[in-house]
C-alpha cells in the first residue's frame, strides 16, 4: 500500500478513486468534479483565508486505488471551541479496516501537527449543506450535495474509534398526498399577518437576496452552534452563480417584518437526477443535454438545502408561512412527486417538529462523528444545550 499525495498534476486520481470503488453500486451518483475541485481551490474557498487542506489516494501494488481522504484545518474556527477540532472528509475506501486506518491515520496525524486535539468527519471544508455526514440509513440515490457510501463505512469509522458527534435526519415529503387543510389554512393565516411580507428570489435583484440570506444564516447559526464561521457573501454568490441556469426563482423564499429579513428557505431542483447521466464530468455537449433534460422534466424532486429562521422570530410560525410559499412553487409543476428536506440535526427539535407537522418523512440519517486525538479530554456528544438564544444572551451580557 502507498499513500499519494493529491496535488494539481494528480487531482483527477481522487475523483476517479470514487467512480472505481461505486462502479457497481446504482446508487451512487458521482458529484461533479469541477464542485469538489473547487471546495480545494483557495481562490474559491474562502475557508483557505484562515486555513489549509490536503487529499491523499491509497494506491495498492497494482497502482490501482483503494481509498482516499482529505484533511483540512479553520484555525479561526478551531479556536472557538473548548479545544481545537479539525476535520476530515471525502473518505473513501473498500471494505478493508487496516486500509482505513491508513487513510484516517494520515489525516490524524497531519491535524496533530497543527495543534489540533479531534478529528470530525466526515465532513466538508466548507457549508454544511453539502458533503457532510456518514450515511447509516436510507441507502438509496442521494439528493444534491447528500453525500451517499458504503453501509460498511460506519463500522470503518467506529472500529477505529470515532464517535457520534450527531446525527442528522432527512425527511421527503410524498406530493402525492394532500397537507391538511387546517393546517394550510392556519399557514395562510399567518403569512396575512400586517407587517409580514413574503419575496421570492429574483435574480436580477441577487446581490440584495444574497445580503439578506447571510443575515438570516449567520443570525440564525451563531446561535446554534459556538464555533460557527459566519458566511460568507462571495461563497454564496459563488453557489448561486454555479447554478444559475437551474435556479427556480420562486423556490426560494424570503420572510420579512418590515424591512428586516427574518426567515428563509432555499430549494433547488434536485439536479443530482441530471447528474446521474454524466458521471461527474461535465462539458458543452453535456450541459446542452443537462439543459434538454430540465425541459424534458426529468427532475421531479427537489431539495430544500436551508430553512431558519432568526431566534426573536422562531415562535412567531414564520417558518410555517414560509414552506406555504414555497409548497404553492412545487404545486405549480406537477411533474414534482416528491420534496426533500435535509438536512435537520438530531438536536434541532423545533425544526424536526416543524417537518413533521407538514406530512415530512424521516428517510435517512447522516452521522458527524469526533475522534478524540486527546485521550485526555473526555468525548461530549454535542446537544446544543446553549443554543436557542443561550449563546446570545451570554454574548449581550459580556458587552455590557
Amino acid at each position: 500500500m502507498k499513500l499519494n499525495r493529491i496535488d494539481k498534476h494528480n487531482f483527477r486520481l481522487f475523483h476517479d478513486t470514487g467512480r472505481i470503488l461505486y462502479r457497481d453500486d446504482p446508487n451512487w451518483i458521482a458529484p461533479l468534479d469541477m464542485e469538489v475541485e473547487n471546495i480545494f481551490n483557495p481562490e474559491k474557498n474562502s475557508n483557505f483565508e484562515h486555513g489549509e487542506a490536503i487529499r491523499w489516494v491509497l494506491i495498492d501494488e497494482q497502482g490501482r486505488p483503494e481509498g482516499r481522504i482529505a484533511a483540512f484545518v479553520n484555525y479561526k474556527k478551531a479556536k472557538k471551541n473548548d479545544y481545537p477540532v479539525g476535520g476530515m472528509g471525502f473518505f473513501e475506501c473498500v471494505n478493508d479496516q487496516e486500509k482505513a486506518a491508513v487513510l484516517f491515520d494520515a489525516a490524524k496525524n497531519w491535524l496533530e501537527e497543527r495543534g489540533m486535539k479531534a478529528m470530525d468527519g466526515s465532513i466538508n471544508f466548507g457549508e454544511n449543506f453539502s458533503y457532510w455526514g456518514v450515511l447509516v440509513e436510507g441507502f438509496m440515490p442521494q439528493g444534491y450535495g447528500m453525500p451517499y457510501n458504503k453501509p460498511y463505512y460506519q463500522n470503518l469509522f467506529e472500529t477505529y474509534g470515532f464517535k457520534e458527534y450527531f446525527s442528522q435526519f432527512t425527511y421527503h415529503i410524498d406530493l402525492s398526498k394532500s397537507i391538511p387543510e387546517r393546517k394550510l389554512k392556519f399557514a395562510e393565516y399567518l403569512a396575512s399577518r400586517p407587517g409580514y411580507t413574503f419575496r421570492h428570489f429574483e435574480k436580477r435583484k441577487a446581490s440584495k437576496y444574497i445580503r439578506d440570506l447571510v443575515e438570516v444564516m449567520n443570525t440564525t447559526w451563531e446561535d446554534y452552534m459556538e464555533d460557527y464561521t459566519p458566511l460568507a457573501e462571495k461563497d454564496v454568490a459563488s453557489i448561486l452563480e454555479e447554478a444559475k441556469m437551474l435556479i427556480e426563482e420562486d423556490f426560494i423564499w424570503f420572510a420579512y417584518k418590515g424591512d428586516q429579513p427574518v426567515g428563509m428557505t432555499v430549494a433547488f431542483p434536485d439536479v443530482n437526477q441530471l447528474f446521474s447521466y454524466f458521471d461527474g464530468r461535465l462539458n458543452f455537449l453535456k450541459v446542452l443535454k443537462m439543459l434538454w433534460l430540465k425541459r424534458r422534466k426529468v427532475i421531479t424532486r427537489n431539495r430544500v438545502l436551508l430553512a431558519g429562521v432568526i431566534p426573536e422570530y422562531q415562535n412567531t410560525g414564520v417558518i410555517a408561512a414560509l414552506f406555504l410559499e414555497f409548497l404553492k412553487a412545487v404545486q405549480q409543476r406537477p411533474h414534482y412527486s416528491e420534496i426533500e428536506l435535509s438536512w435537520v440535526g438530531d438536536y434541532n427539535y423545533r425544526m424536526r417538529k416543524v417537518y413533521e407537522q407538514i406530512g415530512a418523512v424521516q428517510k435517512k440519517r447522516h452521522v458527524t462523528y469526533r475522534f478524540m486525538m486527546d485521550s485526555s479530554i473526555p468525548f461530549q456528544r454535542f446537544s446544543n444545550e446553549r443554543g436557542n438564544s443561550v449563546l446570545r444572551r451570554d454574548k449581550i451580557r459580556q458587552k455590557r
